[in-house]
């Protein structure tokens, strides 16, 4: 039950990291998004696991837009990395 209360506070970390994403302009918009539905994916199953007798856990359709949005957003750093041209543009910006 610890637990669930647990991931109930995780679930505005990745939104707002979803959101951070989205606005940050340094990756895809598309993965913030993933990060946003994986949020709600994850308030979905665990508010389910608090209020829910005998409820199971992670369905696949809450499951599955989960690994896609934390699977994505590593895959995405190691293979393409941050958008080096609006780091620049920022850094010189704020200078």
């Amino acid at each position: 039950m610890d637990l669930n209360i647990g991931i109930i506070f995780f679930t505005l970390h990745v939104f707002l990291l979803g959101y951070l994403i989205f606005k940050s302009g340094y990756f895809p918009k598309i993965l913030g998004v993933l990060f946003v539905i994986a949020a709600l994916g994850y308030l979905i199953d665990s508010f389910s696991l608090v209020l829910i007798a005998n409820y199971k856990t992670g369905p696949v359709y809450l499951a599955l837009p989960i690994a896609i949005g934390e699977i994505a957003f590593p895959l995405w750093l190691l293979i393409k990395g941050v958008n080096a041209e609006q780091w620049k543009k920022r850094a010189l910006e704020s200078a």
